[in-house]
């Protein structure tokens, strides 16, 4: 009785139904919600193996009721993760620690998904907290590659131009990853093409100087994240949903653009990708980004609209009428929180009790006391 009286509507208001808590059904999974929580990288595995940290800040988020849990950026390869603390998905002893997240994500109602990853040229520095800085090998560093052989910043590592044949090793190591996340127990996939990581270095014609046919014109620049769509589809069932996460402009002039992010997204779709993750940035170390409340929310407008796929927005989203109204007036699809869900992992409760929702809420019957 006291859980409805507290969220009672007066009987002179109009009720209005939250769309951010509609269903949304992406092949044959359905979320119980439009709120996913973004994958975030938290710099906390040994040789690439999920832990008891994982599987607490990760169970946490679905127990607080989201739809969708993305475990963090997964290396395909070891010398693909950003630090030495990375999460990894190159090899099969991977799997039991990620089955035990992806079980216990499912078993709280939340839809379990994983973003599969390389860093390429960002890759082997130190944690954030560490200094972020590029690790010599007397630190543990490892040699990086690239499209080109161009650092992404003074002080950083010189990347080697990855052959062509290398090139198809990598596509092969997103391919095996992503089978290891299916036998995981994961139901979304995400391929990771944003940031600056080497799916983005590909595509963005600031950081790829390449003559042969990965490199130079926009179908050239575009043919290895869909040559890498195209095998993970191979064994990618179905019935699941894959996803790609794109950063939708590099905000520097002569960089990829927002009008790049449509034309692959209009690709992407017919090779089997069910939805556009929309983030930007990260490509180029001196970009004037326009940071602000929801600010990447057009690029995912634009990609659901001109693409006519289904986007993700993502970026400074807290408040939740604010992503109410961006479900409400088919701005996106789905809502991905990072740092708001770090500050108060019930962020969806807490966000049905905010909107009044009368339906079923995804509360687990152990935190009912606290509405």
């Amino acid at each position: 009785m006291e859980s409805e009286n507290r969220n009672a509507w007066p009987r002179h208001h109009i009720r209005i139904v939250p769309n951010l808590f509609d269903p949304l059904k992406l092949r044959s999974v359905e979320l119980r919600n439009r709120i996913g929580i973004s994958p975030m990288c938290m710099y906390s595995s040994e040789d690439g193996f999920a832990n008891d940290w994982h599987l607490m800040h990760l169970g946490a988020r679905a127990a607080g009721g989201a739809g969708l849990v993305m475990v963090e950026a997964t290396a395909v390869e070891a010398r693909g993760r950003i630090t030495p603390a990375d999460m990894g998905i190159w090899k099969d002893e991977h799997i039991p620690p990620l089955a035990r997240v992806a079980r216990f994500v499912a078993s709280q109602g939340a839809v379990p998904g994983i973003q599969i990853a390389h860093a390429g040229r960002k890759a082997s520095n130190s944690r954030p907290w560490e200094g972020g800085h590029a690790l010599s090998p007397a630190e543990g560093g490892w040699p990086i590659v690239g499209p080109s052989p161009i650092p992404f910043d003074s002080g950083w590592l010189v990347p080697k131009e990855l052959t062509v044949d290398e090139i198809r090793d990598i596509e092969r190591a997103f391919q095996s990853a992503a089978v290891r996340a299916l036998e995981a127990g994961f139901h979304v996939v995400e391929l990771h093409g944003a940031h600056g990581y080497l799916i983005h270095s590909f595509l963005s014609p600031l950081s790829n100087h390449r003559t042969d046919r990965y490199g130079g014109s926009f179908e050239n620049r575009t043919r290895f994240p869909l040559e890498t769509v195209r095998l993970i589809r191979e064994v990618w069932p179905d019935s699941n949903p894959l996803f790609v996460r794109l950063s939708c402009s590099d905000w520097v002039e002569g960089g990829w653009t927002i009008d790049d992010s449509v034309s692959l997204a209009k690709l992407l779709k017919p090779e089997g990708v069910d939805l556009i993750d929309c983030s930007s940035g990260g490509g180029v170390p001196k970009a004037t980004i326009p940071v602000g409340a929801g600010y990447q929310v057009p690029f995912a407008k634009a990609i659901r609209t001109a693409a006519g796929i289904p986007s993700a927005a993502v970026g400074l989203i807290t408040e939740p009428m604010q992503a109410d109204q961006i479900i409400r007036n088919g701005e996106a699809d789905l809502i991905l929180l990072a740092r708001a869900s770090l500050r108060n992992p019930n962020w969806p409760i807490d966000a049905a009790r905010e909107l009044h929702f009368k339906g079923t809420w995804p509360v687990p019957p152990q935190y009912l006391r606290m509405l």
